[in-house]
This record gives C-alpha cells, sequence and structure tokens, in this order.
C-alpha cells in the first residue's frame, strides 16, 4: 500500500476517537453514516462535472476529494484501503466482463 493512503488511513482510524469539534473528520464521524454518505455522493457529483468540463487540474482535485471522503467511510465501517486494493489485485488480470458475469446482477 502507499505510503500516502497508510499514513491517511492511521490518521482516519485515530480520528475515530477524538471530539467533533477537534477536526473535520471527527465531525462527520459524529454526524454519522448518512453526512459521510452525503459527502461521498457530492464529491462524485464533482468529480463527474470536471471531467465533463475537461479541466485536467480539477478533475485531480475533485478524486483526491472523492478518494478521500471515500477512505473516511471506509474507516467509519471498520475497513481500510488495502481491502479495497486486495479486490483490486484479485480482479487484475480477469476481464471485467468475466468478472462482472461472475457476479450476476448483484453491484451493477
Amino acid at each position: 500500500m502507499s505510503d500516502v493512503l497508510q499514513a491517511l488511513a492511521k490518521i482516519l482510524e485515530a480520528r475515530k476517537g477524538a471530539a467533533p469539534d477537534s477536526s473535520y473528520v471527527a465531525s462527520l464521524y459524529d454526524k454519522g453514516l448518512d453526512a459521510i454518505l452525503k459527502k461521498v455522493g457530492e464529491e462524485a457529483t464533482e468529480t463527474v462535472m470536471a471531467a465533463k468540463d475537461g479541466d485536467t487540474d480539477k478533475i485531480v482535485y475533485e478524486v483526491a476529494d472523492l478518494w478521500f471522503h471515500t477512505l473516511v467511510l471506509l474507516a467509519q465501517q471498520g475497513l481500510g484501503p488495502q481491502q479495497v486494493l486486495d479486490e483490486l489485485s484479485r480482479r487484475f488480470g480477469l476481464s471485467g466482463l468475466d468478472e462482472k458475469a461472475a457476479r450476476g446482477n448483484k453491484n451493477e
């Protein structure tokens, strides 16, 4: 796992026990799953809009926000980036069409 992801995952985990007024992430955890999901949705939409505009700097900025809030979601759910990387590794070399067919209709 990249050093940045590993360091960020540690910080996000540490923020779980912090006072809500001590950090942005601690305040998100305090607000609960719906607030975190709302942020993920907002950042996904902003990423799509940046891509539609074709502004590469803005795309990178918005994807960073999306990844960050997705990492917050993972941590809130007791997961981390390593599980996602492991899943990507499992899929590596597997035809996307074959992988999708193996899932059936779930996760479309």
